[in-house]
């Protein structure tokens, strides 16, 4: 398949052009997901990792994004590149990421994240900063001299492509929307109506 019907190099072509002319986090993704009877939420997260096995962030599992994949474990990313007049919608499954893999990552993490992961009990209420902030003195000191591992619900996820959208502006609304479903042997390319 030549790169421009491959949408994983389309992809790594408009990446590699978004990480040059996108102010800052041109790897920030949508992500949206959905409770076990369809109720969506959406939010911003970083991907981490991109490849032809998928497209990976980290959470914890006990967030309002880990339960609902947990639930439904169906999600869809927006890339939105408004230097280049691009987006890149992506549907897909969701799979977590081997043990080995969330390490790996973990431990490239700056230290005052990996002691926020321990300290914070993600997207559950929080009588005040200061709560947090005293979690994250607490483990600041259970951690004093060590290196921090990886808590237990905190780890990665892949979204695994079934649907690419690439998206192009073009004067007077007359946009370019390419689409690209798998199917058996591969993939399907296709144009849509803007």
């Amino acid at each position: 398949m030549a790169d421009g019907h491959d949408p994983f190099a389309l992809f790594d072509s408009w990446f590699a052009e978004a990480r040059e002319s996108e102010p800052a986090e041109p790897n920030a993704m949508a992500l949206a997901t959905a409770t076990a009877d369809g109720k969506p939420s959406v939010r911003m997260v970083l991907m981490k990792a991109h490849g032809p096995d998928g497209f990976t962030f980290y959470t914890h599992d006990r967030s309002r994004k880990g339960a609902e994949i947990a639930a439904n474990p169906v999600a869809a990313l927006l890339f939105h590149w408004k230097s280049l007049g691009r987006q890149v919608r992506i549907e897909g499954a969701v799979e977590r990421v081997d043990a080995a893999e969330a390490d790996a990552y973990f431990a490239t993490r700056s230290r005052d994240s990996q002691l926020g992961a321990w300290a914070s009990d993600q997207s559950q209420p929080l009588p005040e900063r200061a709560a947090f902030e005293a979690r994250f003195r607490d483990a600041q000191e259970k951690f004093a001299g060590m290196a921090v591992p990886r808590p237990r619900d905190w780890s990665g996820f892949r979204v695994v492509p079934e649907v690419f959208e690439f998206w192009t502006a073009r004067e007077h609304r007359l946009h370019e929307r390419r689409l690209f479903t798998r199917n058996a042997d591969g993939w399907s390319e296709g144009l849509l109506y803007p």
